[in-house]
């Protein structure tokens, strides 16, 4: 390993040994505990230099801001809007103390006119007035896959570049990036050349933990059960999630009790499984997960007879993606699954011989299900659609 300059910095992060090269570098510096291409104190080991594209996590930023550590320029990204807008107010009130002239050093530019990058790159050289800091957030970012529906436009590469290669200490620059093809070379600039932070979705766990700190910040409280129920039903936007609460809380007065009625009776259930969720437990093996996502799909009202077309067309899908693959045609493997990594791991863990074994196995409940084996009606469709999701999961 060997020590390497990069840009403005002297030497940067600390990095972990046991990641590949090439991989997302999770190192802080070891004397200041800054991530990212700010650092001017610490040690850097690495085998190259593509290594430092580097993109953080909520905890590392958070980490960071707790020590009140910030660095010029941030880009916050990801399907999680909602945290990442509290992320750019939480940054935004760390730079300003109490009796600073904040409405003189606090400005925003939408880049729904990509012209506006341009002035505000300029404001982003401007000194403060009367304040330690400013601050520029830069919204409505896209860098798409194709770039005439980028907002954040090639003809200024270069002046972006400039800045960041030299950004004003007395500054902090944020983007909030509303879609980021990191394939592109101006999401390898903003990535490389600031603090990227992506901002995916909340898992379960951390949707009821989220849920329940929001129920005491509000005054209200609300048992285990509950909060699950409550995630069950708003799904997982946090922003979604952050309202309803806001109204749950508000109804539960006098005594500040959420239950399950209260959430039946005044939260629309928007969860949403898509026919690939479902499809993607049963190949993966996970019966009882695949069998709750059933559970709500139905429950949500969509016929059977059309979900079994739904999975048999996914599993037809997966045959034909999985023969790709067996005569080494990843290209066409690539455009028939519609790029999706999941369902492409998916066609290439299964055996051909299973697949062929789970088609066959749909027909026959279609069969089933036209004849009326085991019932007539809705309620004998649901039995057979779920003998059928059963025996997929064991496959």
């Amino acid at each position: 390993m060997r020590h390497i300059r990069y840009g403005s910095c002297f030497r940067l992060a600390k990095m972990a040994e046991t990641r590949p090269v090439g991989s997302v570098p999770r190192g802080v510096c070891v004397v200041c505990g800054l991530l990212g291409p700010f650092c001017r104190c610490g040690t850097l080991a690495t085998a190259r230099v593509s290594a430092l594209i580097m993109v953080m996590t909520r905890e590392q930023l958070r980490a960071q801001l707790r020590q009140r550590k910030i660095v010029p320029v941030y880009t916050l990204f990801g399907v999680e809007t909602y945290l990442r807008d509290a992320a750019a107010r939480y940054i935004a009130d760390l730079c300003f103390n109490e009796g600073e002239l904040r409405e003189f050093n606090e400005d925003e530019y939408s880049l729904n006119t990509p012209e506006n990058l341009l002035p505000a790159l300029a404001a982003a050289e401007q000194l403060p007035m009367m304040a330690a800091k400013r601050v520029i957030r830069v919204t409505e970012v896209h860098v798409a896959a194709s770039s005439n529906r980028d907002t954040l436009k090639e003809e200024f590469e270069e002046a972006l570049a400039a800045y960041l290669a030299n950004p004003c200490q007395s500054t902090v620059l944020i983007f909030l990036v509303d879609e980021l093809n990191k394939t592109r070379k101006l999401a390898k600039l903003l990535c490389g050349k600031t603090a990227a932070v992506e901002f995916s979705p909340l898992d379960d766990g951390a949707l009821q933990k989220w849920a329940t700190d929001r129920f005491r910040e509000l005054g209200a409280e609300a048992d285990a059960a509950t909060i699950r129920h409550l995630v069950d039903t708003v799904g997982k936007d946090v922003r979604r999630l952050n309202n309803e609460a806001a109204k749950l809380s508000a109804a539960a007065l006098p005594n500040g009790r959420v239950t399950p009625d209260l959430i039946d009776s005044l939260v629309p259930n928007s969860r949403e499984f898509s026919n690939f969720s479902v499809t993607d437990e049963l190949v993966a093996g996970r019966k009882d997960k695949a069998l709750r996502n059933l559970k709500k799909i139905l429950d949500d009202g969509m016929e059977p007879i059309a979900l079994l077309g739904l999975i048999g067309a996914t599993y037809r899908r997966l045959l034909m993606v999985n023969d790709m693959f067996r005569r080494g045609d990843a290209k066409g493997a690539s455009s028939l699954a519609f790029g999706k990594e999941a369902f492409l791991a998916s066609a290439r863990r299964i055996e051909q011989k299973k697949l062929v074994q789970a088609i066959r196995r749909i027909s026959e409940t279609d069969l089933a299900i036209k004849t009326s084996v085991g019932g007539s009606g809705t309620a004998g469709a649901r039995m057979q659609i779920e003998m059928l999701v059963c025996e997929l999961a064991l496959l």
